[in-house]
C-alpha cells in the first residue's frame, strides 16, 4: 500500500503537483495558526472542516454575518518584490472590516491559496500574514486550503481569498436605518492604499519607468515598501467604539473610494457633505496623482484618499468617539455631516 501511494505521488509530482511540499507547508504554518486560537474552537481530528462552538447562552438573538474577499492585484506587487508576509494582513482586513460594518464581531476565517507550485516557506509566510491579521482582528483562523495549479499558473504565481463569519445581536445591527440628519461623519485614517486600486498603481509605476526599489524622497522610503504597506485592520477598534458611543453605521472605504462607500451606509432621502480641508492625504496619493497625471475625480473614485473607515455617530457623541479612537492610537476627525434632501455624498473644499 505504501509503495503504491509513493508511486502515485511520484506520478503526480511529475505532473507538477508536489504532495510532500504541501504537507511540509502545512507543518510550517501550524505555529502561525496557533496564534489565532479562540476558546470556542473544537478540534476536528480529520482536518476536513473547522469547528466552532457557538455559546448560545451569551446571546439573546444572535445573527450571523459572513463576508468573502481577496486582495486584488496587490498580490502581483508582493510577488514582484518577493515579500509574502504582509499580503495576508490585507486579506483579513478586506474581510473582517466588511463584517464589522454591520456591528458583527469577527469569529473566524478560512483562507484559500492557489499557486503554480507549493514552496512551503512561501506558503508559510503568506499564512503567517493571515494569522497576524486574524490576531489583530481577534478572530480565529479556523481552516484553509492550498491548491497547486501547475500549467494554469507559473511556479512563482499565487492568489489568495478568504471568507469570514461574525456575530451580532439582532437589535444591535448597525446600518442605514439608524442614520439620521445631523449625524457626524467621523473619518478614520488609512495606513495607505490598503488593497484597492493596484491595477492603476501598476500602470502608473510602469508608465513612469519606476522600479519598486527606487528610493522616493517625498515618500521617505522605497516605492515598493510604501505600496506594500498592509491594510489597517479596524475590527477591534470599531467594536470598541460601538460599545462605548452611539454609533449608527460604519462604512469600509474600499474600491470606489470614500463617496461611493459612504453612500451605501446612508438611508434614502439623506446625503452627506464632507470637507476635504479637514485632512491631508498621505504623500503616496499625491505621488501617484502627479506621476500618473490623474485627475482628482480619478483619484477619489479609485483610492481611499487617506480614509480607511468612516463611522457615523450621533452628533453629540462625536467628541467622545474621537477621544476613544485617539486612546486606541488611531488618527480620526469629523469630516462632515449627514444631510437631508439631496442624496449622495458631496466633497467640498481642497485638501491642505
Amino acid at each position: 500500500m505504501a509503495e503504491g501511494a509513493n508511486t502515485t505521488q511520484a506520478a503526480y509530482a511529475a505532473a507538477g503537483v508536489d504532495i510532500a511540499a504541501g504537507e511540509r507547508a502545512v507543518d510550517l504554518m501550524k505555529r502561525h495558526v496557533a496564534r489565532t486560537r479562540r476558546p470556542e474552537l473544537v478540534t476536528d481530528a480529520s482536518g476536513f472542516a473547522g469547528l466552532f462552538r457557538l455559546d448560545t447562552a451569551k446571546y439573546r438573538a444572535p445573527v450571523l454575518a459572513t463576508s468573502t474577499d481577496g486582495v486584488g492585484t496587490k498580490v502581483l506587487l508582493a510577488q514582484r518584490m518577493d515579500v509574502h508576509d504582509t499580503i495576508g494582513i490585507d486579506l483579513v482586513g478586506m474581510v473582517v472590516d466588511d463584517l464589522v460594518v454591520s456591528g458583527a464581531e469577527p469569529l473566524f476565517m478560512t483562507d484559500y491559496i492557489a499557486c503554480g507550485a507549493v514552496v512551503p516557506e512561501r506558503i508559510a509566510e503568506i499564512v503567517g500574514g493571515i494569522a497576524e491579521g486574524c490576531a489583530q482582528a481577534g478572530c480565529a483562523l479556523i481552516g484553509g486550503e492550498t491548491a497547486e495549479h501547475p500549467g494554469a499558473m507559473r511556479p512563482d504565481e499565487y492568489d489568495l481569498a478568504g471568507a469570514g463569519t461574525g456575530i451580532v445581536e439582532a437589535d444591535r445591527i448597525l446600518g442605514p436605518d439608524r442614520v439620521r440628519e445631523g449625524d457626524a461623519v467621523i473619518a478614520i485614517a488609512s495606513s495607505g492604499l490598503h488593497s484597492n486600486g493596484y491595477s492603476l498603481v501598476r500602470r502608473v509605476v510602469d508608465q513612469a519607468g519606476l522600479e519598486f526599489d527606487t528610493r522616493v524622497p517625498e515618500l521617505g522610503a522605497d516605492l515598493g515598501e510604501v505600496l506594500l504597506t498592509p491594510t489597517r485592520v479596524y475590527a477591534k477598534d470599531c467594536l470598541a467604539l460601538a460599545d462605548e458611543v452611539e454609533v449608527h453605521a460604519f462604512a469600509h472605504i474600499t474600491g470606489g473610494g470614500l463617496a461611493a462607500n459612504l453612500a451605501r451606509s446612508l438611508p434614502e432621502g439623506t446625503g452627506a457633505v464632507l470637507d476635504r480641508r479637514t485632512w491631508t492625504p498621505a504623500p503616496v496619493f499625491g505621488f501617484l496623482a502627479g506621476r500618473g497625471g490623474l485627475s482628482r475625480a480619478d483619484m477619489e473614485a479609485t483610492f481611499n484618499m487617506g480614509v480607511g473607515m468612516a463611522a457615523i455617530t450621533a452628533a453629540d457623541s462625536a467628541d467622545r468617539a474621537l477621544a476613544l479612537l485617539a486612546q486606541r492610537g488611531l488618527d480620526a476627525w469629523v469630516a462632515g455631516t449627514v444631510t437631508a434632501g439631496a442624496e449622495g455624498v458631496r466633497l467640498d473644499g481642497e485638501h491642505p
